[in-house]
């Protein structure tokens, strides 16, 4: 039996933009719009009428705006994914949306696979955060004190699902397997495989081990394990 599609609440006021990302997703036979809004408080109302998987967020909405739609949204469905996508990369915001309960964070431009592949890494439960976003996130723990001399894990934003699929990666597991031992699909595996080379900024599966040895964001499996 397949997989039921992406179902994806699109929250942006440009409306020949909303046009041209509803087209394109469209294409995905995994991904489906289900409701469109232009401004916050209509997506608050949408979530609440439609069976929403994800949302991805526009932050210059007029009404409350994207920010304060996110928080509202992370507090009433905290389960509940949010993408932002936005033309805006200043700190300050980037600072804002960690609290507000973002799950990530995409600069409008990108190119269409990359943003698909990060619907999907944050609908199963990854996160995901563009380079300059993750360096500001960085710098910003550094400042207030909020990690400890030892920040990798926080610099790289490892989700514990991904920090297992990395671990498992590094015992030598297929995505089969490690679909197996974590009772998911080997769809969901590729997906926070994707995410990982990303977060890693590594090619291939091989890298992506020797930089996780290197800064110590695994444990090597027992080969007997």
């Amino acid at each position: 039996m397949s997989t039921p599609p992406l179902k994806i609440l699109l929250v942006e006021d440009d409306e020949l933009f909303r046009l041209g990302l509803r087209v394109r997703l469209q294409r995905e036979p995994d991904l489906e719009i289900a409701a469109e809004a232009d401004d916050g408080e209509t997506a608050i109302e949408l979530v609440e009428t439609h069976p929403i998987d994800l949302v991805l967020l526009d932050v210059g909405l007029p009404g409350i705006g994207g920010i304060e739609t996110c928080c509202q949204l992370k507090q009433r469905y905290p389960n509940l994914p949010v993408l932002v996508l936005t033309s805006y990369s200043q700190p300050a915001l980037i600072a804002r949306l960690v609290t507000s309960g973002a799950q990530g964070y995409c600069l409008k431009g990108i190119a269409a696979e990359t943003l698909i592949l990060a619907l999907r890494s944050v609908a199963v439960g990854a996160s995901w955060w563009d380079a300059s976003a993750t360096q500001t996130i960085q710098s910003g723990l550094k400042q207030t004190n909020l990690i400890d001399p030892q920040p990798t894990n926080e610099i790289y934003r490892l989700t514990q699902r991904e920090k297992e699929v990395l671990a498992l990666i590094a015992a030598g597991k297929s995505n089969p397997e490690i679909a197996q031992v974590l009772y998911i699909t080997p769809g969901t595996v590729r997906v926070h495989v994707h995410a990982l080379l990303h977060k890693l900024g590594v090619r291939d599966r091989a890298q992506a081990v020797i930089v996780a040895l290197q800064n110590k964001l695994i444990v090597p499996f027992n080969s007997n394990d």
